[in-house]
This record gives C-alpha cells, sequence and structure tokens, in this order.
C-alpha cells in the first residue's frame, strides 16, 4: 500500500526547527507521528470537522497542540482543503484552527494555575534542577501540570542550557498528580529581536516524551500564568529547547487562548506500507 506522506516542522518557519510531525493520509484516516508519538484524524479530506486522537508511546494524550498545527497545514496546504476554519472534535472539546497570514491559528483552552506548596513537589524540582534558583511553582488541575518559574536572575542562555534529569522524575513523582514539568522565565526587557514576554522548556517522562521540542498543550498553562503576571493579554512566547519554536499568544473574550504558529513542509513522499 502506497500512502502520502508529508513532514511538517510546526511552530516555526524555518526547516528542521520546531517540533516535527509525520503526516500519512490514508482513505479513511490522516495519521500523524512526531518523533515516537502518534495522532489518529479522521478523513475526509474536504470536510471541515474531523476527529483527532493523540498517542505517545505509553499513553492516549488529552491535548497536543504541534500535531494539530501539522495537520491542519496538511489539509489546508497540501491536500487543498478550501475551509477557512477547521474544526476537531477531540478529548479537550473542538479545536478549531484557522488561517492567517503567517501561520496557523488553534483555539485551544486556556488553563489557569494555583499556587503550589513547594514542600510537596521539592523532591521532584530537586531532581529535575538541581539548586536552580526557583522564583515561583504553580500547578494546572486540569491539565496535570507543574509550573516552575525559575529566578528573575536568569535569562534566555540560561535555561538553553540548563541540564535538566528527566529519567528519575516518574519514580520520584508516582502519584499521578503531575503528569508534565514545565520550566520557564520572565522574559528579557529590550535588546532581543524579536521580543519575548517569556521562555519555556517541558518535559514529560510520565507519558514517555523525555522534552518535547515546542508545546502547544503547555502554553495553555503558560498564557494564564504570563497573562496575570504582566498584565497582557497579547505576548510572544518561546520554547528554548534544540530545536526551539516561536507561538504567538492571545487571550480570548471567551476564555480560550489563541495560539498562532509558523509551519515548514520539508518533505513530501510516499510511504510504502
Amino acid at each position: 500500500m502506497k500512502l502520502p506522506m508529508f513532514i511538517v516542522d510546526a511552530f516555526t518557519a524555518r526547516p528542521f526547527r520546531g517540533n516535527p510531525a509525520a503526516v500519512c493520509l490514508l482513505d479513511r484516516f490522516t495519521t500523524c507521528l512526531h518523533g515516537s508519538d502518534l495522532v489518529s484524524l479522521t478523513f475526509p479530506s474536504e470536510g471541515s470537522r474531523f476527529g483527532l486522537r493523540w498517542f505517545t508511546p505509553v499513553s492516549e494524550v488529552p491535548l497536543c497542540g504541534h500535531a494539530t498545527l501539522a495537520s491542519a497545514a496538511v489539509l489546508f496546504h497540501k491536500i487543498g482543503n478550501t475551509n477557512s476554519t477547521l474544526t476537531f472534535v477531540t478529548l479537550s472539546g473542538e479545536l478549531k484552527a484557522r488561517r492567517a497570514d503567517d501561520g496557523i491559528v488553534l483555539d485551544f483552552p486556556l488553563y489557569p494555575t494555583f499556587p503550589q506548596d513547594v514542600h510537596e513537589v521539592e523532591d521532584l524540582i530537586k531532581a529535575a534542577i538541581g539548586d536552580t534558583l526557583v522564583q515561583d511553582v504553580q500547578y494546572s488541575p486540569d491539565t496535570q501540570k507543574l509550573l516552575v518559574r525559575l529566578s528573575d536572575s536568569y535569562n534566555r542562555s540560561f535555561l538553553e542550557t540548563l541540564r535538566v534529569n528527566t529519567e528519575t522524575l516518574p519514580q520520584i513523582e508516582n502519584t499521578v498528580k503531575v503528569k508534565g514539568l514545565i520550566l520557564t522565565l520572565k522574559g528579557e526587557p529590550g535588546g532581543q529581536t524579536p521580543a519575548y514576554d517569556f521562555y519555556s522548556r517541558y518535559f514529560a517522562p510520565w507519558v514517555g516524551l523525555a522534552e518535547d521540542p515546542v508545546t502547544g498543550s503547555a502554553h495553555t498553562v503558560l498564557s494564564s500564568y504570563w497573562s496575570e503576571q504582566l498584565g497582557k493579554k497579547e505576548m510572544r512566547a518561546f520554547q528554548c529547547s534544540r530545536r526551539g519554536g516561536r507561538l504567538d499568544v492571545s487571550l480570548r473574550p471567551d476564555g480560550r487562548v489563541d495560539l498562532k504558529g509558523g509551519v515548514a513542509v520539508v518533505l513530501e513522499g510516499t510511504l510504502m506500507a
């Protein structure tokens, strides 16, 4: 069987940056693989409404931003879907993707964070980042993500080069309360082109992902936190993984968040299955 296949780098306009996803088209399903993850997307290509599910090597996950972006990009730009907006029916409800001049905008949920007792997670944080100075610790019960804000005394370069130990985290935190660790840092004023309001990295060894290059689902939490901290509804974010990726964030009046990202299709071919 011959299957059309596309490799799409999401949340970037440059090839081999952002978060890669491989999208394979079937008669009834579109399958999107990113790294070791798997996403299934119902067909037909000419519709505007699709079912979408995401799987890591060890479990199904309720939300995945970059795979949604990559799937929408293939439907919009390679399959010729003429709709201005696509709707995906998912475990996180209905998610929409709409065309933009310089990318694709995802309409996603916005999840609040709440102060976390540091003593309950200090072993986890210590194992992950050692003696790195921490300014704030928050928790998102909706997503089971722990948000750790590093000291404002650090800069982007520090976060990019920080060695994070994820190997032992599932053994240290095995109560299923935490399924993802967000490290984040306030943006640096001036001197950056473009300037970013906040930086982040994301780790999820609990679901089989040591570090995710660029994570839309983490930004449903980060957007809520930094909007409150900075008093802003419009923000620019950069995820400081080795590949790196940019997101433009816009909090909506309806309590959701728009995440805009670029895409780069780096390969088109045929998968022999």
